[in-house]
């Protein structure tokens, strides 16, 4: 079966490039009517230089050469000014585009699956909205425009060759299928060349990324070394791309200068044998002017092999992007119930659940909450414990079953709503590079300053935020590496707490923390969970003591139900021998 051909334009990429152009059209339309006038433009001056030689040189007529001279300055003036134009509106027009691109294709990454990002890599991700962005700017700003310009230039150098002589033009033309064809064959490798450097920079982009992110654990483990080699090696397969791009160029570019050279050569021999045997049919002027024409014909060429250069990296990263953005992995969210306050009776009815097919992680789960009780949910590592937080607050669709809070099914309330009511601390702490204030309120414009400071004494640690330099206006740094692990748990905590919800979950929220800090947590947990449904998945005695119900899972099920107390009165029951185990030997010490 024959390969199918590969097109070296992708129109319909272009095409919907395109839409992203109807707010400049103006713009757009304008940069076409310079186009135009920059190749009339470029003609005038070897034109004028022909008739300044025949008509005012040889004849040495003083008023008509000053005349030619004077146009050539104007048109030159002029020329200049709308290249200036040209390029600046181009460039303009480049990264307006990528700025409405940028924008749409991060509002979906906003809203992805959290499966989507458990497959994907964060480097090729930032790739794509940072690096790949740029190339699609040079499509407009360095690469359509030009080309379509240095081809209406050809064109219109074609003509005034034509026009002024035949056979002289039949000299130059004949040079120029040789130059096409190695033209045609420099865009095809060309583009396969840059799709193999795009998938490196990806792959470079990502391995840098992961790497600086866990650069402490490549240190604890002296993996410096082994590190250094894998870079090394992903470095040359990237440098190994590049290359195939720089091979390819020092080919052509060389061919089309020699291509060039020759047919000048020809022109000279041919031309200048007419002047000087005086056969007619060639002027000295138009041996001149054939010979400013070549350049002006031959260059334009090997840049349309250039810029298509900047155009093909251009058209590989909107690629790349598109099918980013065409990518279908967004929560459904069709439900028309606007949860205000919810009362927060929690029910789970029969859920099943996988994050890789045929692999079930939860099997066939049920259990009821009732509003303003306190449940805990414990386990073994892998048991499904935090998979339930995550499918309450619909991060993962479950494969069947229900979820309801106050008796409405989840899919019928508005996600955004949903997870208005449901505040939840992780363990797994993230701050941003921003302020102690602005990570606790999240820039939410209802939060008041104010209700952050009452939030804060309510918990006990606002004395702990203004010992901190600036206070409230502290700037944690990356990842809120300036502050303890113990530090982080409680400003998450009052993240939460600030937002007064209907719902409270802790996953695991103590469980990294000092003592002191765990007292203030704790005490803080007294309070936010009063009268309110709380779910915490904990393995701190005194969580667990208080909890008005206790679900014990494993494996995906739910193998235990009940009080702390009556929990603990069950032979061999699977929560007494996990308490005798763990939480016993918590209590002693």
């Amino acid at each position: 079966m024959s390969k199918p051909k590969e097109n070296i334009f992708d129109f319909k990429l272009f095409k919907r490039l395109f839409e992203y152009i109807k707010p400049y059209k103006l713009v757009f339309y304008s940069l076409i009517v310079l186009v135009i006038l920059l190749a009339a433009f470029s003609a005038a001056t070897p034109y004028l230089t022909k008739y300044a030689i025949d008509n005012s040189i040889i004849t040495r007529e003083e008023k008509d050469f000053l005349f030619y001279i004077v146009m050539m300055l104007g048109i030159l003036v002029v020329s200049t000014v709308f290249q200036l134009l040209f390029i600046y509106y181009a460039t303009w027009l480049g990264q307006n585009l990528v700025v409405d691109v940028r924008i749409k294709l991060f509002n979906h990454l906003l809203r992805f699956k959290m499966k989507y990002y458990d497959n994907s890599s964060v480097g090729v991700l930032i790739t794509r909205a940072v690096t790949d962005m740029e190339r699609i700017a040079d499509i407009f700003g360095q690469g359509l425009f030009m080309i379509v310009r240095d081809l209406l230039t050809m064109a219109v150098v074609f003509g005034v060759m034509i026009y002024l002589n035949l056979k002289l033009s039949l000299i130059v033309f004949a040079m120029l299928p040789l130059l096409l064809y190695a033209t045609r064959l420099f865009q095809k490798y060309m583009k396969k060349a840059f799709e193999e450097v795009r998938t490196e920079v990806s792959n470079l982009n990502s391995f840098v990324q992961e790497r600086l992110t866990g650069m402490k654990i490549l240190q604890l483990f002296t993996r410096e070394n082994i590190e250094y080699d894998n870079f090394k090696a992903i470095n040359e397969r990237h440098k190994k791309g590049w290359l195939k791009t720089v091979w390819y160029n020092s080919i052509f570019f060389p061919i089309a200068e020699l291509s060039a050279s020759i047919t000048i050569g020809l022109v000279a021999w041919y031309g200048g044998l007419n002047v000087v045997l005086n056969e007619g049919g060639v002027s000295q002027g138009d041996l001149v002017a054939f010979i400013m024409f070549i350049p002006m014909l031959f260059r334009p060429l090997r840049q349309i092999a250039d810029k298509f250069n900047t155009l093909q990296m251009g058209m590989v990263a909107a690629t790349r992007v598109f099918k980013v953005i065409d990518t279908t992995s967004q929560i459904d969210d069709h439900g028309t119930y606007i949860a205000e306050n919810f009362e927060g009776a929690i029910s789970f009815d029969k859920v099943y659940f996988n994050y890789v097919e045929d692999e079930t992680v939860l099997k066939g789960i049920s259990f009821d909450v009732e509003a303003g009780e306190t449940i805990a949910i414990v386990g073994a590592t892998g048991a499904g414990k935090s998979t339930i937080i995550n499918l309450l607050s619909r991060f993962y669709e479950i494969k069947s079953g229900m979820i309801t809070v106050d008796g409405i099914d989840i899919k019928d309330v508005t996600l955004a709503s949903l997870r208005t009511q449901i505040a939840v601390v992780l363990q797994d702490v993230f701050l941003f590079a921003d302020t102690i204030m602005n990570n606790i309120t999240l820039n939410h414009p209802e939060i008041t300053e104010a209700q952050v400071y009452q939030a804060a004494k309510d918990i006990g640690i606002h004395d702990f935020i203004m010992s901190l330099p600036n206070g409230y206006q502290y700037n944690v740094k990356e990842r809120g590496v300036m502050l303890s692990s113990g530090q982080r748990q409680l400003i998450s905590f009052l993240r939460a707490y600030v937002t007064n919800p209907s719902i409270l979950v802790l996953d695991e929220a103590t469980s990294s923390v000092d003592s002191y800090s765990e007292q203030l947590i704790q005490n803080a947990t007294d309070k936010i969970t009063k009268g309110r449904t709380s779910i915490v998945i904990a393995h701190r005695l005194a969580t667990i003591q208080k909890a008005d119900q206790i679900i014990v899972m494993d494996a995906g099920e739910i193998v235990e139900k009940g009080t702390h107390d009556e929990l603990l009165k069950k032979e061999n029951g699977y929560y007494k021998n996990l308490y005798e185990v763990q939480f016993l030997k918590e209590h002693v010490a």
